[in-house]
């Protein structure tokens, strides 16, 4: 070394050299004879045995300390190059502004840590070995920079990877195996990317992260952990901890196995799940706690001890587009002071709940579904508050259990073939339920308890095995536009000192009375229809309801009179057999159906003027060309009209549409806004619209499609029947599938009830034709397509402000320009959601909103209502 000069390389023959080696000048040092022939060995304990200053060069050496406690080989300046090189008896150490790359080589026998970097070092490793360490395999601190590449770590006492400070560290292709405690910690404000990594059987938690620099945009962009691609497995503890004031994105991860949950979030911290696995947690899937915010997309929560996701406290989670599955206790679990936001969330097979909400915890969902729950697909108890719109609950114990003192909304919810309820209103609560539906439950459709005061609307119930509606004591429901049909016992039971208004509803086919009163029961019967069945009404000695303008309809032994007529009818019938008078019932049914044999059609009560409808119409966001197809589709309708009130033959119209388009374009309010505009022209009779799937219309066994197609299509009579998906009913070439039965039944009902019935059928725009060609009978019903385009940025943006002016929000015009940029970068692939991805964008930016203004000591009312460009969410 002394004779050497810069650039020289020294070539050093075999054999073992008992020495201290200095490299204070730049050289090249090579093992002659190749790797594991040349070895320099400590003197003495204490002291490096290799020290370098500059930059240099090695090659096949292995290096042997003699006090496992200190360094090695220590860089304390220049760039250093280790290829294939040995370590052994202490550390390798990285300080100052140095740096070190080493290929294919190993570290091992040390004590407090195999690799440190420490200060503003650099350390890479590619192919790399870590093992026998009694401390951390890998520290990275201060401002240090780590980038480790395809090594493997194994064989540590403590951590496999600890990254702390301002260090960064990134984690490639590499393998982390059996740390005794964590495989990655990360404390402080380092930052750290892993790719495509292995970290198995941890003693602690697999991740820790107990804090990170903030991730955001620009010169942050690899702020906090970032995580992908990467396999967790048998961890002691979690599997991913984010606690602290941690900042962790998990990305196409597998984590499984793990002693506590696969992922938690806890304290501050901030996560985001997207498009993993999480199964087999001995603890629950995901668990959300402290003041933490989560965010998980597209991912799969399976086969866990616990809850599948479990959030509470304070936390705020929202998860999209995920399903939670095989999990011993309720598939989704909200507690606390939490709030939570499912979205396109898919829960089946728990002996519990299918999404559970207790305490003071806050739900919003939207189209998600819950089947072969144990218990309730959606339970709510406590003070909880809950908005649920587009929820399915199938098989199970119940549908929905309202047992929540706390505000509860739920509109268009399926329940469909619980062993017992549908809905379920507990003692004291007064939820609102509005356009639901329970079809086959194993007692009742609705069950209200004593003193409850729920609002329903629109409800259709079908063939439960006990009453559609069923009231206890002191219980008042305000009950309309409810349909209920094929009830095995009443349509109607309201129990003993049940109270209550039930206005506009329609009860046929019970193998009860429509409509039974106990004693001391005071409900308020007005404009009811009872059809096609035995008795419309019966009392109990003792009850005391009042009956206006109700009506009967091919009833064997009616009290009400039949629509069209007037008196009172004969007395109703009481248990007793006793006569007992009802006073004011009328002729008037409004919601009354005709039969096939020619009945009279009433019409509605209201005939919503055509002019306000299309100004409705008009002023939806975007569609321009949908708009103007739904204009000439007017105007054709109204000349068809007036064709036939001149008693000309009208021209052949088909009225069944084809919407084709992507999820969140309007078609579902476009869809409702034509059967509202056809009941205008006076083309149909109510022009509601019941929504259906294939889930709706296809049976499970040989004989079971027919009759639910036709049930559902019976419900559309007068109105719309829109199939959204509706390519899933074809079924896939050589199949069994039942598919097929339901396109024949609905073709079929579509001929036999052509003026009656308008079906529109929706869904991607490719499939939609695939479908359509799918069936000669649907090819020449569906002639007409209706296209509905993506939403552009500026439709977007102007979504958002409608949502802002709804709910009294002001956009500042620094936010506008900001929410542009921000959808111009959101990627347009297939989770893009349009419409409802501006809805999404909206709360998630009220959300933040509400967290800034929280923090304000006197916040003005100008705080409250500006949405500033700090509040939109992080970029796509």
């Amino acid at each position: 070394m002394r004779a050497a000069t810069a650039g020289d390389e020294i070539s050093i023959a075999a054999g073992e050299y008992r020495e201290r080696v200095l490299i204070d000048r730049q050289v090249s040092l090579v093992a002659e004879d190749g790797p594991g022939t040349v070895t320099i060995v400590a003197p003495t304990p204490g002291l490096p045995v290799l020290e370098i200053a500059v930059s240099a060069a090695f090659s096949g050496i292995a290096v042997l300390g003699a006090d496992r406690q200190r360094p090695v080989v220590l860089v304390t300046g220049g760039a250093v190059e280790l290829a294939d090189c040995q370590v052994a008896g202490g550390r390798l150490e990285i300080l100052r502004a140095s740096s070190l790359r080493m290929t294919r080589g190993a570290v091992r026998d040390a004590a407090l840590a195999g690799v440190h970097a420490d200060t503003s070092g650099t350390v890479a490793l590619h192919d790399g070995l870590i093992e026998d360490i009694e401390g951390t395999g890998v520290v990275v601190a201060g401002t240090a920079t780590a980038h480790l590449v395809a090594t493997t770590v194994r064989e540590v006492g403590a951590s496999g990877v600890r990254v702390r400070g301002d260090a960064r560290a990134e984690l490639s292709r590499c393998e982390i195996v059996a740390p005794g405690r964590n495989g990655l910690l990360v404390e402080e404000r380092a930052a750290v990317t892993v790719d495509g990594c292995r970290l198995r059987d941890a003693s602690a938690e697999a991740v820790r992260v107990l804090g990170s620099a903030p991730r955001g945009s620009g010169e942050e962009e690899a702020g906090g952990v970032r995580i992908t691609g990467t396999e967790v497995s048998g961890a002691g503890a979690a599997g991913v901890l984010a606690t602290g004031t941690g900042d962790v994105l998990l990305t196409e991860c597998r984590i499984r196995d793990c002693a506590a949950a696969a992922v938690a979030v806890d304290g501050e911290a901030r996560l985001e799940v997207a498009d993993c696995l999480l199964t087999g947690a001995r603890a629950s899937g995901l668990v959300a706690r402290g003041s933490a915010r989560a965010e998980v997309r597209g991912t799969t929560v399976r086969g866990t001890a616990g809850n599948g996701i479990l959030i509470g406290e304070r936390a705020d989670v929202r998860v999209t587009d995920s399903a939670v599955r095989d999990s011993a206790f309720s598939g989704v679990h909200i507690g606390g002071d939490a709030v939570a936001t499912l979205t396109a969330v898919r829960v089946t097979a728990t002996p519990e709940h299918g999404i559970g909400v207790t305490e003071r915890g806050r739900l919003t969902l939207e189209d998600c579904w819950t089947t072969g729950c144990g218990m309730s697909g959606l339970h709510l108890d406590g003070y909880a508050v809950a908005t649920a719109d587009g929820l399915t609950v199938r098989g199970g114990q119940s549908g929905v259990t309202a047992q929540s003192a706390g505000e509860v909304r739920i509109r268009d919810a399926r329940v469909l073939a619980v062993e017992r309820s549908g809905f379920i209103c507990g003692e004291g609560t007064a939820p609102e339920l509005t356009d639901c539906r329970v079809t086959g439950a194993g007692t009742a459709g609705v069950v209200i308890a004593e003193k409850a005061a729920p609002k329903l609307r629109g409800l259709l119930i079908g063939d439960t095995e006990g009453s559609g509606i069923v009231v206890a004591r002191d219980a008042e429901p305000a009950v309309s536009g409810a349909t209920v049909t094929g009830a095995g016992k009443n349509g109607l039971f309201v129990g003993e000192g049940g109270k209550g208004r039930y206005e506009d509803c329609v009860f046929s086919a019970t193998g009860f009375p429509a409509v039974h009163v106990a004693t001391g029961a005071r409900p308020v019967l007005r404009a009811l229809l009872v059809r096609d069945t035995e008795d419309d009404i019966s009392l109990d000695e003792g009850a005391e309801p009042v009956v206006e303008d109700c009506a009967s309809l091919r009833v064997a032994h009616p009290v009400w009179p039949a629509p069209g007529t007037s008196g009172t009818g004969p007395a109703i019938r009481t248990a007793s057999a006793s006569a007992s008078p009802v006073a004011g019932a009328t002729a008037q049914a409004a919601t009354a159906t005709a039969d096939a044999t020619g009945d009279g059609r009433p019409e509605p009560v209201e005939v919503e003027s055509l002019d306000d409808l299309l100004a409705e119409l008009g002023e939806l966001v975007g569609l321009e060309r949908v708009k103007h197809d739904v204009a000439s589709l007017v105007k054709l309708m109204q000349m068809v009209r007036r064709r036939e009130e001149a008693g000309l033959a009208a021209p052949p119209l088909s009225r069944h549409l084809v919407f084709a388009g992507n999820p969140g374009t309007g078609k579902t309010t476009v869809a409702r806004l034509y059967g509202r505009i056809l009941a205008a022209v006076g083309l149909l009779e109510r022009g509601h619209l019941v929504e259906a799937d294939r889930s709706s219309l296809v049976g499970e066994y040989v004989g079971h499609t027919g009759p639910k197609t036709q049930r559902v299509f019976e419900e559309a009579m007068g109105g719309v029947l829109f199939i959204d998906e509706a390519y899933s009913l074809t079924p896939a070439a050589g199949s069994n599938d039942f598919g097929h039965e339901a396109i024949a039944t609905l073709v079929k009902l579509m001929e036999d009830h052509r003026d009656s019935v308008v079906v529109i059928v929706a869904g991607y725009p490719d499939e939609m034709e695939h479908f359509i060609d799918s069936n000669p009978g649907l090819a020449s019903r569906f002639s007409r397509t209706l296209l509905f385009e993506d939403y552009d940025t500026s439709e977007l943006v102007e979504i958002v402000e409608h949502h802002a002016e709804r709910h009294q929000y002001l956009l500042t015009d620094a936010a506008r320009e900001t929410l542009t940029a921000y959808f111009d970068e959101m990627p347009r692939g297939d989770r893009f959601g349009n419409g409802r991805s501006a809805r999404q964008t909206f709360q998630a930016m009220t959300e933040r909103q509400a967290y800034r203004v929280a923090e304000l000591a006197v916040p003005e009312e100008t705080d409250l209502v500006t949405l500033r460009p700090q509040d939109l969410p992080d970029w796509p």
